[in-house]
C-alpha cells in the first residue's frame, strides 16, 4: 500500500501538467501574434499605386486589371491609379471599368501631374472610380468619337447653303452607345449623369475646379498625401458593401508594368505602328535592290513583325493599310517608269491618305496617327529618299559610258604603224588593228570613229585628248 503523501503528490502533479501546457501554448500564441502583427498590419493597410501615362490600350488595361487582382490578394487598403491619358480603345476602357466596378477593394483615380488630362476613355475610367480626384491645372472630358481629320462625326454637309448636314449613321451609333454606357457608370457612382453624356455627345471638357463644382469628381488636390487625407473616413461602395476608407499615413507600394506589358504598351501607339510599317517596307526595298546587305532586310523584317503585333492590338482599316502599301509601290514604280513625277505624287498622296485612315475606327477607338508631327515628317523623309534615288538613276542614264567596247568610240590613240589604209593602232594600253579612210603616218594621233568586228575605224585626230 502506497503512502498517502506520495499519492497526493502524484495527483497534484497530474493536475499541474495540463495547466502548464495550456499556459505554454498561450504564451507561444501571444509571442507569434506579436511577431506577425506588424507584417499583417502592413499587408492589410498599405496602398498600392500604379501610373498610366499614354493611351488606354490592351496593355494598360491588363496592367490595371492585374494590379486590382494583386491588391485584392494582398489585402491592400486601396488601389490608386495616377492617370494622364488622351484616350484610347473603347474595348480596353470597358475591361478596366468592369474590373474597377467589380473590385474587392476601393479604387481611386488621381489625374496628375499639372497639365494632365483624362480625355475620352480616360474620362470613363476616372468616373468609374470610388474616389475621383484631379490636380489643379488638369482637365477632363472631350469624349466624343473622332473620325478622319478629327471632325467628331457631326456629318458632312451636302454642299448647298441652308441644307442640314447629312447624317453619319456610324458616328451616331458610336455616340449613342458611348453616351448610354457612361451614363450608367455615372449613375452607379452617383456622379453628374447629364454632364458625362454631354462630354460624349458635344465633346465638352472642363478643368479640375469646374469638374468638382459639377459633381464629376470628388476632390481637387495638389498632392497624393492631400488626396489620402481628404479621402480618410469616406464611405464607398465596394462589391455591394459599404467600406470606410482608412488611407491617411498608409504605407505606399508601387506596382510596375512587366517587360511584356511595356513592349505592348509601346506598340499600341498608332504613330509607332505607322513608322514601323514604313520602315519595314523601306528596309525590304533596299535589301531587294542590294542583295547581300542583310542588315536592311533583317531590320525591315523585324519592323514588319512588330507592325503585325501592333495591328493585332489596334483596330485598323484595311483600306488605309492597302493605300499605304500602294503608296510604297508607286514610289518604287517611279524609279523604273518615266512618268514625269505623276507616280511619285500619287504615291505620296496614298501614303498621307492611308496614314489618316488606317486607324480611323471611331466606334472602337479614338486613337489616330498624328498628321503633322508624324505622317508629314515621315512621308517627307520617304519622299526625299525616293527623289534622291530617282535623280541618281536619271544621272546614270545620261552619263557617258565608262566601260565596255562602246566606250572606245571617241578615244584618241596613236598609229603604231603607217595606216594605208590598214595598220596597227595603240590605244588605252592595247594594240588594235585599225583602218583609216586616208593614209596616216606612224606616230600620228588618231581618233576612233567606230568599231567593226576586231577592226577600229579611225581618222586623223585634230586635238589630242
Amino acid at each position: 500500500m502506497k503512502p498517502p503523501e506520495l499519492s497526493s503528490a502524484r495527483d497534484l502533479l497530474n493536475s499541474l501538467i495540463p495547466a502548464a501546457l495550456a499556459t505554454l501554448v498561450a504564451m507561444l500564441l501571444v509571442l507569434s501574434s506579436a511577431v506577425l502583427a506588424p507584417d499583417q498590419a502592413h499587408a492589410a493597410g498599405h496602398l498600392n499605386v500604379i501610373t498610366i501615362e499614354g493611351s488606354i490600350n490592351p496593355a494598360s488595361a491588363d496592367y490595371i486589371i492585374e494590379a486590382i487582382a494583386k491588391s485584392e490578394a494582398e489585402g491592400a487598403a486601396a488601389l490608386l491609379i495616377e492617370l494622364d491619358t488622351p484616350g484610347g480603345l473603347v474595348s480596353s476602357s470597358q475591361d478596366i471599368i468592369k474590373g474597377m466596378l467589380n473590385a474587392g477593394i476601393p479604387t481611386l483615380v488621381y489625374v496628375t501631374p499639372r497639365g494632365a488630362w483624362a480625355a475620352s476613355a480616360g474620362m470613363f475610367v476616372t468616373i468609374a472610380a470610388n474616389i475621383a480626384a484631379m490636380t489643379p491645372g488638369s482637365s477632363i472630358g472631350a469624349a466624343h468619337p473622332v473620325s478622319i481629320g478629327g471632325s467628331g462625326g457631326g456629318g458632312t454637309g451636302s454642299g448647298e447653303e441652308g441644307e442640314a448636314p447629312a447624317r453619319d449613321i456610324s458616328m451616331e451609333k458610336a455616340e449613342n452607345l458611348l453616351a448610354s454606357y457612361v451614363e450608367s457608370i455615372a449613375k452607379h457612382r452617383k456622379r453628374n449623369v447629364e454632364w458625362v453624356a454631354d462630354a460624349v455627345r458635344d465633346s465638352v471638357a472642363v478643368d479640375a475646379e469646374k469638374a468638382v463644382e459639377l459633381g464629376v469628381i470628388d476632390f481637387v488636390v495638389s498632392s497624393r498625401s492631400e488626396l489620402l487625407e481628404k479621402a480618410e473616413g469616406r464611405e464607398v461602395d465596394v462589391a455591394g458593401e459599404t467600406v470606410t476608407l482608412k488611407l491617411e499615413g498608409a504605407p505606399v507600394q508601387y506596382i510596375e508594368m512587366t517587360v511584356l506589358q511595356s513592349i505592348f504598351n509601346f506598340l499600341s501607339d498608332p504613330n509607332v505602328a505607322v513608322i514601323l510599317l514604313l520602315g519595314g517596307l523601306m528596309g525590304l526595298y533596299i535589301e531587294f535592290n542590294n542583295p547581300g546587305l542583310i542588315l536592311p532586310g533583317a531590320a525591315g523584317a523585324v519592323c514588319l513583325v512588330l507592325t503585325g503585333i501592333a495591328l493585332q492590338i489596334l483596330p485598323f482599316d484595311w483600306v488605309g493599310l492597302i493605300l499605304i502599301v500602294a503608296g510604297m509601290g508607286l514610289l518604287v514604280a517611279e524609279i523604273f517608269v518615266t512618268s514625269f513625277g505623276v507616280l511619285f505624287a500619287a504615291g505620296i498622296g496614298c501614303f498621307l491618305l492611308g496614314g489618316t485612315m488606317v486607324f480611323d475606327q471611331p466606334d472602337l477607338s479614338d486613337l489616330s496617327v498624328s498628321f503633322w508631327s508624324v505622317l508629314v515628317p515621315v512621308v517627307l523623309g520617304l519622299g526625299i529618299f525616293s527623289g534622291v534615288i530617282v535623280f541618281s538613276l536619271g544621272r546614270s542614264f545620261v552619263a557617258k559610258q565608262q566601260s565596255g567596247i562602246d566606250e572606245m568610240i571617241g578615244l584618241v590613240g596613236t598609229s603604231a604603224t603607217e595606216l594605208s589604209p590598214r595598220g596597227k593602232i595603240f590605244v588605252r594600253g592595247e594594240y588594235w588593228s585599225g583602218e583609216a579612210s586616208e593614209t596616216i603616218e606612224a606616230g600620228e594621233a588618231v581618233e576612233i570613229v567606230s568599231l567593226e568586228g576586231l577592226y577600229l575605224r579611225v581618222k586623223r585626230a585634230t586635238d589630242r585628248r
